[in-house]
């Protein structure tokens, strides 16, 4: 099959080499002025060895594309889709691997309702370069609607070959609350306090946070109709490596904008939709604000 990458960072490196190493056909979408400096491989760091598999580089969208993986950064989501025509992917199928809840439905606002296929990963990656991923945690967790079964189970079985967890979900709602329910608490928890996994477990007014935003995020996506198992994400949350850190707390520690809104926002919102007060969230939220707020009048004066 024919794969094309929009957004090959940390996670659609990631996802990009395991499947050119597996023999797919891959192309890294490109801003035209970040084609001279992209290598025509991707290289990837792990703990079982380093892949380094060729790609094509293409500035364009072309037609034969078989799956498209969307996994730019939540505030690059809009002007990505400016890339893709309504009518130029045909029969393709899309996985977008973006945080958050609310960009599928505008996916499927845009294109047909069928060809979208809602996914969640659970990783801890980073690019290092262009085209220079590691991958810091021993797991890939990837979670795909069951909509999408027949069309890429072949896909499954080689991503399942490269290591990865792979497996469909008839459940969309779940699948995706269950990702935000656990991503939230440790975003937004790592990012307010600067601590890594050890760091917040080991405090236990920041562990109390952590704790408190996973209640509250449970809560609301009971009341949006999905069942979240919220002593399954504790108990995962406590097992994640001591050093790990979210890309959010990367993010606010490098100065780069986080996605805050796509991580925050969504519970936020939707808890005001079902008359549900999230006050932890809230105050997280703010704090990381208040930092990012800082850090420019810093740089500023």
């Amino acid at each position: 099959m024919r794969h094309v990458i929009l957004g090959a960072g940390a996670v659609g490196g990631l996802v990009g080499a395991a499947l050119a190493h597996e023999g797919e056909d891959v192309t890294v979408l490109l801003r035209a002025e970040s084609l001279a400096g992209h290598p025509r491989q991707l290289c990837l760091e792990r703990h079982s060895g380093r892949i380094d598999a060729p790609v094509r580089l293409e500035t364009t969208l072309s037609v034969g594309v078989d799956v498209l993986w969307i996994a730019v950064k939540a505030h690059q989501f809009v002007a990505a889709l400016s890339t893709i025509p309504p009518d130029g992917l045909r029969s393709a199928t899309i996985i977008p691997l973006l945080n958050g809840i609310e960009h599928v439905a505008l996916l499927r606002s845009r294109f047909k309702q069928d060809c979208v296929v809602p996914a969640t990963i659970a990783v801890e990656s980073e690019r290092l370069a262009p085209g220079r991923i590691i991958q810091r945690s021993p797991f890939v967790r990837l979670a795909l609607s069951s909509t999408g079964e027949r069309k890429l189970s072949g896909v499954a079985a080689r991503l399942r070959n490269a290591g990865f967890s792979c497996e469909f979900q008839a459940d969309e709602k779940t699948m995706l609350w269950s990702k935000l329910a656990f991503l939230a608490p440790f975003a937004l928890t790592g990012a307010a306090s600067g601590k890594d996994k050890l760091g917040i477990f080991a405090d236990a007014a920041w562990r109390g946070r952590l704790e408190s935003v996973v209640g509250e995020a449970c809560a609301v996506a009971a009341a949006d109709g999905a069942a979240v198992d919220q002593e399954k994400i504790l108990t995962t949350l406590a097992s994640l490596p001591a050093t790990m850190r979210s890309s959010m707390q990367k993010d606010v520690s490098a100065g780069r904008m986080p996605e805050l809104d796509a991580i925050g926002g969504p519970i936020i919102r939707a808890g005001r939709r079902h008359g549900l007060d999230v006050p932890t969230t809230r105050e997280l939220v703010a704090r990381i604000q208040e930092h990012l707020l800082q850090a420019r009048y810093d740089v500023a004066t």
